[in-house]
């Protein structure tokens, strides 16, 4: 290419002015290569938004919340959501999840004695390893809202307990519940924004949560009925697809 622009030169000198301008003008149809490879160096688009396709149900899909296994079946509702991801489930009915929500804290009640709140180990070992029989998931340090973000980037989802009166949901029943687990499934690149699906109103489908609230709310709480906090360490459990066998 450098070539062609010396021998434009000396026709510029020595030919004319109006003869470069057609040169100029001409090596670009004969020559596109140089001009296509830069356009393929421009950097990329930035991205939008990351949204995984995940069933939603609140933890009382039929508003019975005088139900306590319901009024307190954030975690179950949360768990069997991700479990429907991971199997690739279809969206099921509100009786459907009703029912599966009350067979699971039946399940608990049956076998360790509690099914209200569950601590992110009980619903690791407790939900996923006994119920499910399904090891895909991992308990994690949240360092940062960053390191969410980079469980959502390589394929996950992530379930996050945390004091509901922090998120400043107006569709909970004020002032919203101090134990509350939700499923977090994509991130709003441009808006710093948490896409999740929150038990916790039927509103919950694909809501968003700022990454700094969301983040700040994060509150991991022990198993039993509205026991002491433990001392604050925030974490989440990292939920990945199987592999097929």
């Amino acid at each position: 290419m450098g070539w062609l622009f010396i021998w434009a030169a000396w026709y510029y000198i020595y030919m004319g002015k109006r003869l470069f301008l057609i040169i100029i003008f001409l090596i670009p149809l004969f020559f596109p290569g140089p001009l296509l490879a830069a356009k393929k160096e421009a950097p990329n688009k930035v991205k939008e938004s990351l949204v995984f396709p995940v069933p939603f149900t609140s933890q009382a899909p039929l508003a019975e919340w005088k139900d306590e296994r319901q009024q307190d079946g954030c975690e179950e509702a949360s768990a069997l959501m991700a479990r429907a991801w991971q199997l690739g489930s279809d969206t099921k009915t509100k009786n459907e999840w009703r029912r599966q929500i009350l067979a699971l804290s039946d399940y608990e009640l049956k076998h360790y004695g509690e099914f209200r709140d569950l601590s992110l180990e009980a619903v690791r070992d407790w939900v996923f390893g006994d119920y499910f029989s399904n090891d895909s998931v991992s308990l994690k340090k949240a360092t940062s809202s960053a390191s969410i973000l980079s469980e959502l980037e390589k394929g996950r989802l992530v379930l996050v307990q945390t004091d509901g009166r922090a998120l400043k949901n107006p569709y909970f029943t004020a002032p919203g519940p101090e134990r509350h687990m939700l499923l977090i499934k994509g991130y709003d690149y441009s808006k710093k924004q948490f896409i999740v699906n929150d038990p916790g109103t039927r509103r919950g489908e694909s809501y968003r949560y700022s990454e700094k609230v969301l983040y700040a709310a994060i509150r991991p709480y022990a198993t039993g009925n509205k026991e002491v906090f433990p001392p604050l360490e925030k974490k989440y459990l990292s939920i990945e697809k199987p592999l097929k066998k």
